[in-house]
């Protein structure tokens, strides 16, 4: 049996990327054929993203790792918007090629293995 990965978008209220992201998320996940519930986790205040490790809004993860490559937890959790250092600038969506991979590697998982959660 195949297994679900667990996909979440955490985002802020007052982020103007959130909505654009998870767009961005569901075209990628239909491309990729993968059928899988968007976990919408609201991050309203500092006690919340730092028990989240909140990086801003949006953060897409995937089977608890963030989409973009190379992430580290900085150790603030306050909740603002996020910029990504993308191909094309700084940005305020991920870039598309790394939902893919991220897409690719759940995927790859085996069944038994629950994924990389963390």
């Amino acid at each position: 049996m195949r297994r679900t990965p667990l996909i979440e978008l955490l985002w802020f209220q007052d982020c103007p990327n959130h909505e654009a992201t998870e767009a961005l998320l569901r075209e990628r996940m239909a491309q990729a054929g993968m059928t899988a519930p968007v976990h919408r986790v609201e991050v309203a205040d500092e006690e919340t993203g730092m028990r989240l490790r909140f990086p801003g809004s949006p953060t897409v993860r995937i089977d608890g790792l963030d989409v973009e490559p190379g992430w580290e937890w900085s150790g603030d959790g306050t909740p603002r918007c996020r910029l990504y250092a993308t191909s094309r600038g700084l940005r305020g969506v991920p870039d598309a090629e790394w939902i893919d991979a991220a897409l690719t590697r759940a995927a790859a998982a085996g069944p038994d293995d629950g994924g990389a959660r963390s």
